[in-house]
């Protein structure tokens, strides 16, 4: 028997197909390698086109590259891997937004698909399982109370009815800082900006500030910045959800747990109060605050929103009315004086058109007079682009797959923007590091911070931007043309270097490093 026929009888025994003896055989290998290789060529070429990634590490992705100031860490990244970036944060895939275009993809083009928010474990332990509005997910149960607050208390007519909140909350501001004035040490001007914020914010609110005695006030001083903190804290289950034991052990979910506790606790005590009071007399329409009007939504069986509205929704929208509204006013008014402190011309200019309009002869600042202060609401808006309150707006998350521009972008992708990238991007912006009101008056005039320019969007765009920007911006302009007005003011000797320090400090809203100590010198 010759060699081959024995190689035929081996293959034959151990059931191999017979390549040298059988053409046929060879032919059909070939073929199938050949489908195979096509199959694998398509499959590449139909794969989705996913937005320039950055290089990630094994488990954590791209975690590590957020830094301690995040939004300038992605603005950093986007300039090299462009506006519209995919991130892997632990497990979640994380879309980037960093240029007006992008921004308007997202917040007006698809703002449906991107109106959807992820759920974290601060916004569900505080949030009352998020029943707000800031935090909770695109529903008819959200647009409902999205439209109570729109149209019951963040309007017009309800905001210019809070006028007397703010101007007597303002003028206990300027007595503290009268009683303060030309002392060598200075006024923590940081701290009583945050006071009065939130004193009127309380007051709007709740009806009233919660201070003993001796002026303390523990609801304001500690939980409601408590609150705050929480907010930001990092949590190890929001980027690796099986992985969410470890912040029970390390018991930041117990504070959480906690402070949520004393909140409602708080919230319930304000509550049963307001119920009493409403009951027993009939309050003037525009002296009623925020819970007087949601308790009547409530119980108002007519009322559209009642089928929708719950106690836990009342007292998360109360947490909401603080967390948004308290920090972001404080924080834009003391970014804005410290920049006009490092502009002595620009500080000048405002000072001259506050004073010119108002005169010496009035007691107070009217609204009319806020009205035709053009240069000063200039300086505002270039405070807002400088310095954003939350210069990475609160993310949003896909309902479903979409492509932006070419590239697809998966369901269940959470989505930052970083306004903080948009409002100092040198193609949109001439020196855009530098602090320019000017830059308004003229080609930009007509650009508002309201979501309709997305060159400058501090309060975002679409149907999840900020419902009380009116409110919060009524406060702001109130509080700035007071201190200007009634006010020069100089810095600290020997602390001029970390007065014009401009660094920042991350948390839910980006304030400065070192608190703003000025010293008062009274105008009039």
């Amino acid at each position: 028997m010759d060699q081959n026929s024995n190689f035929q009888q081996l293959c034959l025994q151990l059931q191999l197909p017979l390549f040298q003896a059988n053409p046929i055989s060879i032919s059909f290998c070939l073929f199938f390698f050949f489908l195979l290789l096509l199959k694998r060529f398509l499959s590449k070429n139909q794969s989705p086109n996913f937005p320039p990634s950055p290089p990630k590490l094994p488990i954590i992705g791209n975690l590590h590259q957020l830094g301690t100031l995040p939004h300038q860490s992605l603005a950093s990244l986007s300039n090299k891997h462009g506006p519209l970036m995919l991130l892997k944060l632990g497990q979640t895939p994380t879309l980037v937004v960093s240029s007006p275009n992008m921004a308007r993809e997202i917040m007006k083009t698809h703002d449906l698909n991107f109106s959807n928010r992820p759920k974290t474990t601060a916004s569900n332990l505080l949030f009352y399982s998020c029943q707000d509005v800031g935090f909770s997910p695109y529903s008819d149960c959200w647009k409902k109370a999205k439209k109570m607050c729109v149209v019951e208390l963040f309007s017009h007519k309800r905001v210019e009815s809070f006028r007397y909140v703010r101007d007597e909350e303002v003028d206990i501001l300027i007595n503290k800082i009268r009683k303060g004035a030309n002392c060598s040490e200075g006024l923590n001007l940081t701290q009583l900006l945050f006071q009065t914020s939130n004193d009127i914010v309380s007051r709007c609110v709740l009806g009233k500030k919660f201070e003993d005695e001796n002026g303390k006030n523990e609801f304001r001083d500690v939980h409601s910045r408590r609150v705050m903190e929480l907010l930001s804290a990092f949590c190890v289950g929001d980027f690796f959800p099986n992985f969410g034991w470890v912040d029970v052990i390390r018991g930041l979910v117990g504070e959480m747990k906690k402070v949520s506790k004393i909140m409602d606790g708080f919230f319930d005590m304000v509550i049963e109060d307001h119920i009493i009071k409403l009951k027993s007399s009939d309050r003037c329409d525009d002296k009623k605050d925020f819970v007087d009007i949601m308790l009547q939504q409530l119980n108002d069986e007519d009322h559209t929103f009642h089928d929708h509205f719950t106690i836990d929704n009342l007292k998360a929208i109360l947490m909401d009315m603080f967390v948004g509204g308290t920090d972001s006013t404080a924080t834009l008014l003391e970014w804005t004086m410290a920049e006009l402190l490092r502009d002595s011309n620009t500080m000048k200019k405002v000072q001259q058109e506050i004073r010119t309009i108002v005169g010496e002869n009035k007691t107070k600042i009217e609204p009319t007079d806020i009205n035709k202060m053009e240069y000063m609401k200039c300086v505002m808006k270039e405070s807002m682009r400088l310095h954003p309150s939350v210069p990475l707006l609160v993310p949003r998350e896909t309902i479903d797959k979409v492509d932006i521009e070419g590239y697809h972008v998966g369901a269940g992708t959470s989505v930052f923007v970083n306004v903080w990238a948009i409002q100092r991007d040198p193609k949109i912006w001439e020196n855009p590091n530098q602090f320019i009101p000017e830059r308004f008056m003229e080609e930009n005039k007509s650009i508002d911070f309201k979501g309709s320019n997305f060159e400058l969007v501090p309060f975002g765009s679409g149907r999840r931007k900020c419902p009380g920007i009116e409110f919060g911006s009524a406060a702001y302009e109130c509080v700035l043309a007071n201190l200007l007005y009634w006010f020069d003011w100089k810095m600290v000797e020997g602390r001029k270097e970390e007065t014009l320090d401009m660094t920042e400090e991350h948390g839910i809203t980006v304030h400065k490093k070192i608190p703003l100590c000025l010293i008062p010198i009274p105008y009039i």
